[in-house]
């Protein structure tokens, strides 16, 4: 598997974000190892809350739920995907595949020593994270779900999606910067739609964002529809505290609150806040708002510890 690395000049000029630190997962074709971006910031000692991005994105969108969550005491931990933000970049749409983001993903919480940790997932951060979590639910001290779903192609997607993954399908030029600032409520400046082109010096580079519209499952024959069902089934029996914490502006996912809420007995009896003027991007639109959610969700099993 060939891998790209963007040049660190890309982000010299990039702030609210911490430094970056790297740990290595491995190439499914034995080639070298794939580093992975990972960022940290509050105390060390503090509870943990991992945050996993999605589709274009990368972790500088989460730089203001990091700061309040860090604020409030707790350790926040955010990773670029592979294939985006500073982690290295596959070079073909083929070299990636949902079961490989899973695997990836997974080996970078364990090269992290990540345990008890509270989970953040938004977009592709909740496909696959939510994967993790029905896996090991021991892992994960609660889970907040932002903006995402779990597929397993028995519902049709929304026509705003079909759209969205034609155009990516379709463009000569994937302008990254565009697609983030196209699924945010209150727009986004100029300087953020550069942090998210960032990334991607060129089109060699965008094999992950032209990849994961691809990777949805959308039909019943899926090939990951076998495991998404099963870890829709251990959902089913996730017991710790589970949030749903949506955007009320994103057509693309805000069908999947209700239905989250009335899978998982984690989410019983507990508010799921419903974020005013935040569309699909709510980090953007409301990045202290929704880190104030998940700090709620510390807090809680701090008095419940």
């Amino acid at each position: 598997m060939d891998l790209l690395r963007t040049p660190d000049e890309r982000f010299a000029d990039l702030t609210g974000l911490p430094a970056p630190s790297y740990v290595e997962v491995d190439d499914p074709d034995g080639g070298t190892a794939v580093r992975v971006a990972t960022y940290a910031s509050g105390p060390d000692d503090g509870p943990v809350v991992l945050m996993l991005h999605g589709e274009p994105s990368w972790s500088f969108l989460y730089r203001d739920v990091m700061a309040t969550v860090a604020a409030a005491g707790a350790r926040a931990v955010a990773i670029d995907l592979v294939g985006f933000g500073r982690s290295d970049k596959p070079a073909r749409v083929a070299d990636h595949s949902y079961a490989r983001h899973v695997a990836w993903t997974r080996q970078a919480v364990d090269a992290l020593g990540l345990r008890d940790a509270v989970l953040l997932g938004q977009d592709w951060g909740g496909l696959i994270g939510l994967r993790l979590v029905a896996a090991q639910p021991e892992r994960w001290a609660a889970v907040v779900a932002a903006n995402t779903g779990l597929p397993t192609g028995d519902r049709d997607m929304p026509e705003v999606w079909w759209r969205f993954r034609r155009a990516v399908e379709k463009a000569e030029h994937l302008d990254v910067g565009r697609l983030v600032a196209s699924g945010c409520a209150r727009g986004l400046g100029e300087a953020e739609r550069a942090a998210y082109d960032a990334p991607f010096p060129d089109e060699s580079y965008k094999a992950g964002p032209r990849a994961m519209p691809l990777l949805v499952p959308t039909r019943p024959d899926d090939p990951e529809n076998g495991r998404n069902r099963e870890a829709w089934e251990a959902l089913g029996r996730y017991e710790r505290p589970f949030v749903c914490a949506f955007g009320d502006s994103d057509p693309i996912t805000g069908a999947m609150s209700p239905i989250l809420q009335r899978h998982v007995p984690g989410a019983a009896g507990r508010e799921h806040p419903l974020i005013a003027d935040a569309g699909h991007f709510l980090q953007e639109d409301a990045g202290a708002e929704l880190g104030r959610v998940v700090a709620d969700v510390v807090a809680s099993l701090r008095a419940h510890g």
